[in-house]
């Protein structure tokens, strides 16, 4: 088959949907399928890669979202698909690119809408009349946990259907503990925390600064490392003044975040909006337990590997120092990843297109 998948608000910097947007793509073609993907850059290029052919389109930087770029001209795709004539497409935006249903239904051809994002959350006024515009445009939409596709449900939208994402358990493991790394960060009798998201007001970030805050001043001894970037850099760094918060921007080496992650004590997930949550699979599948917000969709995802609470700093504090009481913790949270692998999610990917 030749699938095209569609992405808006996807750079080289950003983390979870990039990763996605590979590790599906390179399972495909190791399928035996023909993948592309079409995304937004600064200037129009094509390039092959191992998650097949990669077409970018200008794009126009959106307002406040640290970089992030939109396709706005569909005249543009129109052509790139006319050109390829796909039998599937696989969309990863349910806003912008809600159009392509319909140029995939003219044309007879497959179409999956990939819901990487919760409405609900985000936009609870709009959420209804725009997840049954969703639903009536695509032929199928593809949730990561049932949280996501609770949205849909509520609806009574008959096209949802659930496949979970995946973590590479081949490069996130435990064995990637880097004492060098924890020298770097952290003195010996110091809790190592790290933090890795996009620096954005959707992902509250600020909660693990102040749940640093609250457990050094109940005297446990720890530190942060943030491992992203985003428009709330600055203001982070602020509100940072005075603790022990390491800042090291977007790691593009995943070797040195796979060792980030093993190294760390605890991870922390704040988002109340994830629906599903990559970079905290990858800290289990590193043997790093992961402190989350209980509105998101991480729940479902760390399971018993970890702590799930309700966003103010005393209850993630209250976590930390719950897992740090458990010397086992690292050992349920790889065997929890464990669960969740990249081929398990291909193979799930493309039981949809082939139905």
């Amino acid at each position: 088959m030749k699938i095209v998948r569609l992405a808006n608000f996807v750079t080289a910097t950003s983390g979870g949907l990039r990763t996605a947007l590979a590790e599906l793509g390179a399972g495909y073609a190791a399928a035996g399928h023909e993948p592309f993907l079409i995304v937004p850059g600064s200037i129009a290029s094509v390039r092959e890669s191992e998650a097949g052919l990669v077409i970018t389109l200008p794009g126009r930087i959106v307002p406040g979202t640290g970089g992030y770029q939109v396709i706005t001209a569909r005249g543009a795709v129109r052509r790139v698909l006319d050109q390829i004539k796909p039998d599937r497409i696989e969309v990863s935006d349910r806003s912008t690119l809600r159009w392509t249903g319909r140029w995939a239904r003219e044309r007879g051809v497959g179409s999956v809408m990939v819901s990487h994002e919760s409405l609900a959350a985000l936009l609870p006024p709009l959420a209804d009349p725009l997840n049954r515009a969703t639903a009536r445009a695509y032929d199928t939409v593809v949730c990561t946990t049932n949280w996501a596709a609770a949205e849909f449900r509520r609806i009574g939208a008959p096209n949802v259907t659930h496949v979970p994402l995946g973590v590479d358990l081949d490069r996130f493991t435990p064995g990637n503990f880097d004492q060098a790394v924890r020298d770097r960060l952290a003195r010996p009798d110091e809790v190592l925390l790290v933090l890795c998201s996009r620096l954005s007001i959707e992902k509250r970030p600020h909660r693990a600064v102040d749940a640093l805050a609250e457990l050094r001043r109940r005297g446990v001894n720890a530190v942060l490392a943030v491992a992203g970037e985003g428009p709330l850099r600055a203001r982070l760094e602020r509100r940072a003044e005075g603790l022990p918060v390491r800042f090291l921007g977007h790691l593009t080496d995943r070797a040195g975040l796979a060792a980030l992650l093993a190294t760390a004590d605890i991870a922390v997930a704040p988002g109340p909006a994830e629906t599903f949550g990559l970079a905290a699979l990858e800290a289990l599948a590193s043997g790093t337990p992961v402190v989350a917000d209980r509105r998101s969709a991480l729940g479902e995802v760390i399971g018993r590997a970890g702590r799930c609470v309700f966003g103010h700093p005393g209850a993630y504090a209250d976590a930390v120092q719950d897992l740090l009481g458990h010397d086992d913790r690292r050992e349920p949270a790889r065997r929890r990843a464990e669960r969740f692998s990249w081929a398990a999610s291909v193979a799930g990917f493309l039981k949809v297109h082939s139905t």
